[in-house]
């Protein structure tokens, strides 16, 4: 071997390990850290995307029109303009009932004015005192037109609500619209999920799962469009294309069996995450409100704070989101939601 090739596998070999090195520290400062790698069940998508179905593009549709209604003719839904909260809450109300639903207020107090969680319900037939939970948050943030923010998850819930409305469960089923979980500054404590995952808990509600929709809308084919925690960024794809299902250590049995339903039955990108109680960088505030309580919780996202350029910004508006990937991802998670409620 000449010595231009013994040079070059000298430098190769001296890469190799260099590398292995910065994966094993990355790997112990991830087990420090207290995340979690565990093998997810299946595979994640990849390659071009198929066709859409038929359902699909009307499903596309459906997500457009309810996100267009929210974010673009009712815009800023915050406390700051309870108003718009009103309308916001009785737009999702008659959409329910036009599903054929009964429609509940769960009503609490913010700083002395009322606020409202919406709650929709199949009633369990084999099995009713064990519940499943699918939940969005239909707030924005201050300033914000909120149409990824949580529009998307609010069009998401409402489409799957009309999938499941007149369907049959061995479980109970509720549809649960949260309020107030997108202002930072609020206390934790007066957000719609604590209000709600605390009622919970005084009944002794057996709680099976929470899914919790938080921004479903932008995915990116650009290398480097996602960003994420530090001691997570080493083991996870960089090209926002993917839906994640994220959910602490307590919840993992839920997020390995969300994925791999998702990809059992739906062709797009995913991924499963998950974390440890004490990091709030990946802990969605409703999911948050559910663990605290001992519920299992995962919250399925786009990972928007660490992908959509327009998050909790006052250009966060409807003509940014992508309603076919959004169609398709509704489409993955409405046998997630019948597997888990055992529908008959």
């Amino acid at each position: 071997m000449s010595y231009k090739y013994r040079r070059l596998w000298r430098w190769v070999a001296l890469a190799s390990r260099a590398l292995t090195g910065m994966v094993t520290v990355a790997a112990v400062v991830l087990g420090l850290s207290g995340f979690v790698t565990l093998k997810m069940p299946g595979e994640s998508y990849a390659g071009p995307l198929p066709p859409l179905t038929g359902r699909e593009w009307n499903l596309s549709e459906s997500l457009r029109n309810d996100v267009t209604a929210l974010a673009g003719k009712i815009g800023e839904r915050s406390l700051q303009k309870p108003e718009n909260l009103e309308k916001a809450a009785e737009y999702i109300a008659q959409e329910l009932k036009t599903a054929k639903y009964n429609v509940l207020r769960q009503r609490f107090l913010v700083n002395g004015g009322p606020c409202y969680n919406l709650e929709a319900e199949i009633s369990g037939i084999r099995r009713p005192e064990e519940i499943v939970i699918i939940g969005a948050n239909y707030d924005s943030p201050p300033g914000c037109p909120g149409a990824n923010g949580n529009a998307s998850g609010v069009a998401a819930l409402l489409a799957l609500a009309r999938d499941f409305s007149g369907a049959n469960s061995a479980r109970t089923l509720r549809f649960v619209f949260f309020i107030n979980q997108s202002d930072t500054t609020s206390n934790p404590q007066q957000n719609g999920s604590a209000a709600y995952a605390n009622r919970c808990a005084e009944r002794n509600e057996k709680i099976i799962a929470l899914l919790n929709i938080e921004s479903l809308g932008f995915y990116s084919q650009d290398s480097a469009s996602q960003r994420y925690p530090a001691p997570v960024l080493f083991f996870y794809p960089n090209t926002g294309n993917f839906i994640a299902f994220i959910g602490n250590s307590a919840s993992r049995n839920l997020v390995q069996a969300a994925v791999g339903s998702f990809r059992d039955n739906a062709r797009f990108p995913s991924e499963g995450i998950i974390f440890p109680d004490s990091d709030h960088s990946m802990n969605f505030s409703t999911s948050r409100a559910f663990g605290e309580c001992g519920y299992p919780a995962l919250t399925v996202t786009d990972t928007a704070p660490f992908r959509y350029p327009y998050h909790h910004s006052e250009l966060d508006t409807p003509s940014r989101l992508q309603y076919t990937q959004m169609a398709r991802v509704v489409a993955g998670l409405n046998q997630i939601v019948a597997e888990l409620a055992r529908m008959l």
